[in-house]
């Protein structure tokens, strides 16, 4: 199934609009970044434990690599750091559902 080119616009409009205002709202500096991860959903609830702010969005595996591409390159972020390489032909397993992005300068206390 080839996913919708607007299914994933709209996903990833909806990302970097969480993102762009959650690194507003904590007065992220230029030098913070954002570091993204697809991840499991138990991967997501650890992220969450131990980084704040974090944004964790569930999205259909279907279209989860390229919107995770998409925003990587909206950040200007280089594809070199990635832990797990996910070959596009092969769809991510479907426990890699969500999208989740931490600041790793900002643990929680």
């Amino acid at each position: 199934m080839i996913a919708s080119k607007d299914a994933i616009e709209t996903e990833t409009r909806m990302y970097m609009y969480d993102l762009l205002n959650t690194a507003k709202e904590f007065g992220f500096k230029a030098e913070d970044s954002w570091e993204l991860s697809m991840v499991t959903n138990t991967d997501r609830i650890k992220l969450q434990r131990d980084y704040f702010p974090t944004i964790a969005s569930k999205i259909g595996p279907e279209i989860l690599l390229q919107v995770f591409h998409t925003i990587k390159t909206r950040l200007n972020q280089s594809f070199q750091k990635e832990a797990v390489r996910v070959d596009e032909r092969n769809p991510p397993a479907e426990d890699l559902n969500y999208l989740v992005a931490f600041n790793p300068k900002r643990p929680r206390m």
